[in-house]
């Protein structure tokens, strides 16, 4: 810095300039106005003028922020810049395959075939396909034709009332989370495509009804929508609602990927009356949500509450979601189901890299499986024990494209579920702002202002068209590996680059059990298939989901 300029730097401080040049900029304003009598721009110039001295003042005497303190004025363009940061970013510095939870590639994807635009690509894949960890899926010489990408599977073969589902749907997300228009909007695309929309626990909203698309209801640890004045499940209310022919499957939340173990508060100022209505709870009075559930407290207490779910709604589909946790005490539900033959109809395995509205970081980054380690451990042991022919399995976590879908199936799913896909099939634009009421979009807020920029018809083409065209960009992947239904694609269909620069089918990459080998391993007719069941099987017990104390002392 020039000797000149340090000098004028301690006599006047140069953070202080504009500061200074409002002041400056007031005065001459004034001191021309009062020579010319009159003058609107020199007006304009006083006012702006008062206004920075007025801001710079401000800024002096506040003690919440130092930089304000040390840089009035000025200091704010700090706060604006940061304000913008993820759309200057997102707009004119990632690259198309970078960014998360979704890159700009990803998200492009979806927003093509929700507009029905063209979603080829040019000049070749941007992926690396040299680094460790990319994934192709085989073709075949002898391709498949197909006559429909409307890919179906039956939920529930053995109770009252099974369910022919699509194996594309949407994830739970409540209303209260979404906006009015939104669940409209997804609610409509699915009655237009045929496929089931996922309630979320804040439980089924006047908007879920208006155009009658399939729903799950999910029922939570606040037992919204089947509660009592108490906040305790209520069969009475479960029933009424159970029984309406829109809802098709009853799914009991134990957990959520983004923040499993973690309960809820809905603040009483965002508890509305449409809200309230539907939750069953007081209007503008807080609505929580539990981490654990009154219902049940061991794993055969669930399951027979899950059969009392399945006989109270009149034998539709009933099963349960969660992320996994402490393998015990899934291994706990297990050693429940053999003991009292009570099965889900499914099970829906979410993921840790699930989206949320709102989570703490902790939970978001570092709690729960991830999707791959969750779909495997189920899959495997329901093979194991021979149950899986009778369990169909869903899968949740960052699921948007054709080969998400092929890969999560080829790990042991029926069918996947997609939350954000379908947002940006609504027009989110990840600005990651969903927890503060001020979506750009209007996907995720109350605000009846913001929210009006959803259009609902327009909408409710664009989740159709999502739903439909990637379907059938995975009718194409099944037909160029020769198969004729996605639940033909498995493990040995799918290739991964790993280290050293070696190649492996998830087949050989990832251990799968065969029919009833954890039911020998357990009976000591041969040996653990893999340490996971050798630590954490004995820890299991039925009747409690605490480890045996015993085995958890010696296993640390």
């Amino acid at each position: 810095m020039p000797a000149w300029l340090n000098a004028l730097n301690r006599l006047i401080p140069l953070r202080y300039l504009t500061l200074v040049a409002c002041v400056l900029l007031a005065l001459v304003s004034w001191v021309a106005l009062g020579v010319a009598g009159h003058g609107g721009s020199w007006t304009v110039a006083l006012l702006v003028g008062l206004a920075g001295l007025v801001l710079g003042v401000r800024d002096l005497r506040q003690t919440r922020h130092a930089v304000l303190r040390n840089y009035p004025v000025i200091g704010h363009l700090r706060f604006l810049l940061e304000f913008i940061r993820p759309e200057m970013r997102q707009y004119f510095i990632e690259s198309d395959n970078e960014a998360a939870p979704f890159s700009r590639q990803q998200r492009s994807l979806v927003y093509q075939r929700a507009k029905g635009d063209p979603d080829n690509r040019p000049f070749g894949t941007q992926l690396d396909v040299q680094r460790e960890g990319y994934e192709w899926i085989n073709h075949s010489l002898l391709p498949t034709v197909l006559e429909s990408h409307d890919f179906r599977i039956t939920i529930g073969a053995a109770s009252a009332q099974p369910y022919q589902a699509s194996v594309f749907n949407i994830s739970a997300m409540s209303f209260g989370a979404l906006s009015a228009n939104a669940i409209l909007a997804l609610n409509g695309g699915a009655r237009r495509g045929n496929f089931m929309h996922d309630t979320g626990e804040g439980s089924i909203s006047v908007h879920h009804r208006v155009h009658g698309g399939d729903l799950v209801w999910e029922i939570g640890s606040g037992y919204f929508g089947c509660r009592d004045e108490s906040g305790r499940f209520s069969e009475e209310r479960f029933t009424a609602n159970a029984r309406e022919p829109q809802v098709k499957l009853i799914e009991l939340k134990l957990s959520q990927g983004a923040k499993p173990g973690h309960g809820g508060v809905l603040p009483g100022p965002k508890v509305t009356a449409e809200i309230a209505a539907a939750r069953g709870v007081p209007e503008g009075v807080a609505c929580i949500s539990p981490s654990s559930h009154s219902a049940f407290s061991t794993p055969v207490e669930m399951l027979q509450f899950i059969a009392k779910l399945r006989e109270l709604s009149g034998g539709k589909p009933t099963g349960f979601k969660l992320c996994i946790g402490h393998p015990w005490e899934w291994f706990a539900l297990c050693k429940a189901m053999l003991e009292t033959d009570l099965l889900p109809d499914f099970i829906v395995v979410d993921g840790a890299e699930g989206g949320t509205g709102a989570a703490p970081l902790e939970f978001t980054d570092h709690v729960g499986a991830p999707m791959q380690e969750g779909l495997l451990l189920v899959h495997n042991s329901l093979v194991g024990l021979g149950l899986r022919s009778r369990i169909r399995i869903g899968a949740a976590g960052r699921i948007v494209s054709a080969f998400d879908i092929a890969r999560a199936m080829a790990l042991g799913a029926d069918w996947c579920n997609s939350g954000r896909g379908f947002m940006f099939a609504l027009g989110c634009i990840q600005a990651q702002s969903c927890h503060t009421g001020n979506c750009p979009t209007g996907v995720a807020t109350q605000d009846p202002v913001r929210q009006r920029a959803l259009v609902v018809p327009d909408k409710i083409e664009r989740v159709t068209r999502f739903h439909r065209n990637t379907l059938h960009a995975l009718k194409e992947l099944v037909q160029a590996a020769g198969l004729h239904h996605p639940n033909a694609i498995s493990a040995r269909h799918i290739v991964r680059r790993t280290a050293g620069d070696q190649i492996r089918l998830l087949s050989t990459h990832l251990q799968f059990l065969k029919p009833g080998e954890l039911l020998a391993a357990a009976a000591g007719q041969q040996p653990w298939p893999h340490k996971v069941f050798e630590m954490y099987w004995p820890m299991a017990r039925a009747h409690s989901f605490q480890a045996a104390e015993a085995e958890l002392e010696a296993a640390g």
